[in-house]
């Protein structure tokens, strides 16, 4: 049985801003997120360094390359997710945040369902794109590219779900948070 306190080694990972637009179940999945993109970030700068290192001593390994695209590739769409969760992203958030009431509220959802419709295309398309390239393999592993481009479908429907999340937290309880508040001499805008 999970208790609260079963969470406690991964809630340093899970960003506190904007707690109002976040569902406390999906805190778990944040949390992982950010080990994946840890994960992904250092397993792409250790194949770089290996990549230079074995072709500067004249023995190159070709495999790191397709590692080193991996490793990119799913950083990069985990990383949207990710950054969708924590609103980590570019959504006019500097004009926003001197909004208030309901002026905010409609371009925040606005910027949301633009944000909702681009994942949805990922999804779709994404599918379409890896189930083409299950036919299509690299060189010298044969392995197929879908390796690489099956992570844009998963990160569309992450995606979708946090702004799904933000929508229905927004537009119930409001887009501005106790952080807005800290403007540093700029008024709001009614």
């Amino acid at each position: 049985m999970s208790t609260p306190d079963s969470f406690a080694v991964y809630r340093t990972l899970v960003i506190q801003r904007h707690r109002h637009l976040k569902w406390p179940a999906l805190d778990p999945l944040e949390a992982t997120l950010m080990i994946l993109c840890g994960v992904c970030i250092g397993g792409f700068t250790l194949c770089v360094f290996l990549d230079v290192l074995t072709r500067t001593i004249g023995h190159p390994w070709l495999w790191l390359q397709q590692a080193t695209t991996a490793f990119f590739a799913w950083g990069a769409f985990v990383g949207m997710a990710t950054a969708t969760r924590r609103n980590d992203h570019i959504y006019l958030s500097e004009i926003t945040k001197r909004l208030r009431g309901p002026k905010r509220t409609t371009i925040e959802t606005l910027n949301r369902l633009v944000v909702l419709a681009v994942a949805g295309f990922m999804v779709w398309f994404g599918l379409k794109n890896a189930m083409l390239d299950l036919g299509s393999f690299r060189m010298p592993w044969l392995i197929p590219l879908t390796v690489y481009t099956g992570i844009v479908p998963i990160a569309g429907v992450l995606i979708m779900l946090f702004s799904v999340e933000q929508i229905v937290n927004g537009v119930g309880g409001g887009y501005e948070g106790p952080e807005d508040t800290e403007q540093h001499g700029v008024e709001p805008v009614e």
